[in-house]
């Protein structure tokens, strides 16, 4: 019950509304009186609750004396809810202003569900390519919604770190630890459109964190980096034995010439 309450406020009912339209729903036809006196509120606030409901059509009022309420059957009942939101919604998408040029070209995201809930929203909405860069969890957790992109037409990059080929597009790839006192968490980045970025960190231990953005550097960096990846990926499987040779395991010789590690001097 508590639940139902919980969703019916969600949908933009006050608590009283949810409460006597729950209640008629499980007793059929009441009076005020009757509604007031099971739900333990005072009449005059029922009252004002039942006209209110009656005026938007969520109640249907049976005449006589005294006036019974009843509530919609659930199906009359969510169409009419799903109505005035889809008219909402639309209103509020046209008259909503744009956002001026005074408005930061980067934000923070807090929190697994947050980040998770923006990311998700952006793969719907892209249209021709995903560019994603992640761990074996996180690859995871998003696949249902990347494979709904491919079918609808969007092209779909994968680098994927942490497991074997478990995913169709499964490119392997090393994250290099750039310090030892970086914390420890999973890195990903995804490019939506070759505008939308996200770049961020999570892992067992320690909440989501990620940045967004849309300014076009973001995108070329994280754009450049994937492709970077990957053709270092294809050189490795054509040539990997002769790199390995002459530059050592990971590249040793290369790396120390441009990284500055902590014991050395």
């Amino acid at each position: 019950m508590d639940e139902l309450l919980h969703h019916l406020r969600n949908l933009g009912f006050t608590e009283m509304e949810a409460k006597v339209m729950v209640e008629l729903a499980k007793q059929g036809a009441l009076s005020g009186y009757e509604v007031a006196k099971r739900i333990g509120v005072s009449r005059s606030n029922v009252y004002a609750t039942l006209q209110r409901l009656s005026s938007q059509g969520f109640l249907r009022c049976s005449p006589g004396d005294p006036v019974r309420y009843s509530v919609l059957q659930p199906d009359e009942l969510t169409r009419m809810i799903a109505g005035h939101m889809q008219e909402s919604l639309r209103y509020v998408e046209e008259a909503m202003p744009q956002p001026g040029p005074s408005e930061l070209p980067f934000y923070n995201i807090e929190g697994d569900k947050n980040v998770l809930e923006t990311l998700v929203r952006a793969l719907d909405r892209a249209k021709r390519e995903i560019v994603v860069s992640v761990w074996r969890e996180e690859a995871s957790m998003l696949r249902e919604d990347l494979e709904r992109a491919e079918e609808r037409g969007v092209k779909v990059l994968w680098s994927c770190d942490g497991g074997d080929n478990y995913l169709r597009h499964f490119i392997p790839w090393q994250h290099d630890t750039l310090k030892e006192d970086t914390p420890a968490g999973r890195r990903f980045s995804f490019v939506v459109d070759r505008q939308w970025c996200m770049l961020g960190m999570r892992g067992d231990n320690i909440s989501a964190q990620a940045v967004v953005t849309e300014h076009p550097v973001m995108a070329e960096l994280l754009l450049q980096h994937f492709t970077q990846e990957m053709v270092l990926f294809e050189l490795e499987q054509d040539i990997g034995t002769d790199l390995f040779e002459r530059y050592g395991a990971n590249y040793e010789k290369l790396v120390r010439k441009y990284v500055s590690h902590g014991d050395e001097h």
